[in-house]
């Protein structure tokens, strides 16, 4: 069951050589439940390592969810809800949505990682995120806690619901309260099965489709596009190393927004409401001069400059040195503060 000093490259996308001192892995919420009461502590919960950076060997147990259990349940009106096990590959279960002809994921093919780590990140791409379709999730407790004014002890269930999830741009009870003491295994998403919501107002999105002529596209047709999008925008993880952004786009008030765009008038930048704005970080790293930069095997991507990246064997303390001098350079020039989307462990 339980394998000893295991190497961690293959199972994330930054594909850094470090270990772990026990590693097993689970398929069902009954072996999950043996598995981490038998697991050296500190135990880690890995989905599809595609949002985490290891700066060193892990001195516990890492548990690999596996559970891949897919499932339609009932349906009303437009709408279809579906079960899907936290360890699915989220493009995996996107594909197999859309081969349902159940509609609301498309603009999220491609993302990586699994359903179980979704709702963590409250992932989002395209005028889309995960709180737009989840409706709740299912969680095994690993450390006692207080929720609700009620005591949760190891092992036993618990079913967080969306307004319960407090999503965020990029966050979720998950990521704050949560964060160690649950494992997410099952997640249920509400989805359409006909009256599909079609969502094309990125303009790339609408620029890949003229490309193909389609004027009346299906949810296949958006997959498509975004697909086709990432592909050339983002680098293959299984070539070159990478955890696909590897920062967050920043918040700043309208106000000082105003004021930077009269320096630079060319910043980009997307209204959140009167008072909010959301600042592309690619283009505050980018402008900042990383983009494209290189030492060693640690790099800044040459199409992406949100991407950071490992050209081969390059060390996640490496990687990280890298990012907080981008993080002090942005700073610098714009007086923002870019903060990392990925989990530094």
């Amino acid at each position: 069951m339980f394998q000893k000093n295991t190497s961690l490259r293959p199972y994330h996308t930054f594909g850094i050589e470090v270990q772990t001192k026990v590693f097993a892995d689970f398929s069902s919420q009954k072996e999950f439940r043996t598995v981490f009461a038998q697991a050296p502590k500190p135990v880690f919960i890995l989905g599809g390592g595609s949002n985490i950076l290891f700066t060193k060997d892990f001195e516990g147990t890492v548990l690999k969810n596996n559970i891949r259990t897919k499932r339609i349940g009932h349906t009303d009106g437009d709408y279809t809800i579906v079960h899907i096990g936290g360890g699915v590959p989220w493009h995996q279960f996107v594909r197999w949505a859309i081969h349902k002809n159940l509609g609301g994921v498309e603009n999220l093919s491609l993302i990586p990682g699994t359903v179980g780590a979704a709702p963590i990140q409250n992932i989002g791409a395209y005028g889309v995120e995960l709180k737009d379709v989840f409706v709740q999730a299912k969680c095994i407790v690993m450390a006692p806690f207080k929720f609700k004014d009620k005591s949760y002890q190891p092992g036993q269930t618990l079913i967080i619901t969306k307004s319960e999830a407090n999503f965020g741009y990029r966050d979720s009870l998950f990521k704050k309260e949560l964060k160690g003491k649950v494992a997410i295994v099952l997640v249920s998403m509400m989805l359409t099965h006909k009256n599909h919501r079609i969502r094309t107002s990125y303009g790339a999105i609408q620029e890949e489709l003229a490309l193909h002529q389609i004027t009346q596209p299906t949810i296949k047709n958006i997959s498509d596009a975004i697909i086709a999008i990432r592909e050339r925008k983002l680098p293959n993880p299984k070539k070159i190393g990478n955890s696909g952004s590897f920062f967050k786009n920043p918040y700043i008030s309208t106000k000082q927004y105003e004021k930077l765009k009269k320096q630079f008038p060319k910043m980009p930048a997307y209204p959140i409401d009167e008072d909010t704005v959301k600042i592309a970080a690619g283009w505050l790293i980018q402008e900042a001069g990383w983009k494209g930069y290189r030492t060693g095997d640690a790099g800044c991507y040459d199409k992406q400059a949100l991407v950071l990246v490992n050209y081969g064997q390059a060390q996640g303390k490496e990687i990280l040195e890298l990012a907080q001098k981008i993080q002090k350079s942005v700073k610098k020039k714009f007086g923002i503060h870019i903060q990392p989307e990925v989990n530094i462990l």
